[in-house]
């Protein structure tokens, strides 16, 4: 329709000027000394008109002529950005699919322009040439990487060092680099689950457990994910605090309530207090979790806390604390077996020999077996010791 429109008019106009040059008997006088033309009016404007249109035409060819070279360099300068955003774009595809060397080549032939497409490159190149180890290049294309940093690469360059660093093993170069990438731009997941890996390589398990918590804390990690680590963590930073007693009781009471109520960190404590020598807070930390929650382990553990030495009211009391459970938990063979550990200690031959008998009636045990068999050797009762070492030894 727009054209049909443009057409009326352009045939309206044809007919109106055909109708004004019809009635128009004026006509143009020039003179130039000695010579005199004159022509009519219609033919001047028509002469005109074509005059206009030569002399546009030929300052436009001049205009176009002079700005050639400006526009040669231009369409080369466009060959070349889109020469190399196809190299861009082949690099980084071949670099997903697995094939580092195309994916090298492609980048070392591609020379961008744009300093952020050049440092798009320099990363598909470092990537490329580090999954075919080669090292020399690996250095080259990392050199490259950092001349980029001022064209917003350098939170992914440093990504980059960390996650090649952790996969090389080098710890320390990876924390050092995400450090750095949270001074510039903050944690994020990604980041978060790289400083896991880094202090979990360099045993720095306090700092692990507090990252778990992070990454548990922003759904990076499922609780089911999450537990074991943190457990694993917990427990290798109490080991670390064997020799200083102090120490591990300020860090044991720091934790969460939920979290000095799980058996395995309590026995860890535990064992490491009675590695300590400081068998008293030891057998308060077994207590306090087996109130929370029962644990054969634990209950075991709870016999074992004596030393030489060590004054007798404490066993006793350890006794009657553990009495005061078989009176909720009568049938517990790792109770009663624990019962007969403490009373023997304590010298209190029957009791201990009725308690393992029992444990051996509910829940026959090697341990059992040996701990009654040690017993009736100290009572001189050879005949049934060997019968319950033989037990024992089938077991």
């Amino acid at each position: 329709m727009r054209a049909v429109f443009w057409l009326l008019i352009l045939a309206a106009l044809a007919v109106g000027l055909a109708l004004a040059a019809r009635y128009n008997d004026g006509y143009v006088l020039l003179v130039l000394p000695p010579w005199r033309a004159e022509v009519s009016l219609n033919l001047f404007l028509l002469l005109c008109a074509v005059g206009f249109f030569v002399i546009y035409l030929l300052a436009r060819a001049v205009s176009h002529t002079l700005a050639l070279p400006r526009a040669v360099a231009d369409f080369r300068r466009r060959r070349r950005q889109e020469k190399a955003a196809r190299a861009l774009r082949d690099a980084w595809r071949l670099l997903q699919e697995g094939r580092y060397g195309h994916a090298l080549r492609c980048a070392e032939k591609a020379q961008p322009d744009d300093d952020a497409a050049a440092g798009m490159l320099a990363l598909a190149g470092w990537r490329a040439a580090h999954a075919l180890r080669d090292a020399g290049r690996v250095a080259e294309w990392a050199a490259r990487m950092r001349g980029h940093d001022g064209s917003g690469l350098q939170a992914a360059r440093l990504m980059t060092e960390a996650e090649f660093a952790l996969e090389e093993r080098r710890f320390e170069d990876a924390r050092d680099a995400l450090h750095a990438f949270a001074a510039r731009e903050g944690r994020h997941i990604a980041a978060l689950r790289l400083s896991l890996r880094a202090e979990q390589g360099l045993g720095n398990w306090r700092e692990v457990a507090r990252l778990v918590r992070q990454l548990e804390k922003h759904q990076a990690l499922t609780t089911e994910q999450a537990a074991p680590i943190r457990s694993r963590a917990m427990r290798e930073a109490l080991r670390s605090l064997r020799e200083d007693p102090p120490g591990l009781m300020r860090y044991w009471h720091e934790l969460d309530d939920s979290d000095r109520a799980e058996p395995a960190l309590a026995l860890e404590t535990a064992k490491a207090l009675m590695a300590a020598g400081d068998c008293r807070e030891a057998q308060r930390v077994i207590e306090d979790a087996l109130d929370e929650r029962w644990d054969a382990t634990l209950v075991l553990a709870y016999g074992e806390c004596c030393r030489a030495g060590e004054p007798a009211g404490d066993v006793l009391g350890r006794i009657a604390q553990a009495e005061k459970w078989l009176q909720r938990m009568p049938r517990d063979g790792e109770l009663l077996l624990t019962l007969g550990r403490l009373c023997r200690q304590q010298q209190l031959w029957g009791k201990a020999r009725s308690y393992l008998e029992a444990a051996l009636a509910i829940a026959p045990s090697r341990a059992a077996h040996v701990e009654l068999a040690q017993l009736l050797d100290q009572l001189e009762e050879s005949t049934l010791a060997i019968r319950h070492y033989r037990a024992a030894a089938v077991l």
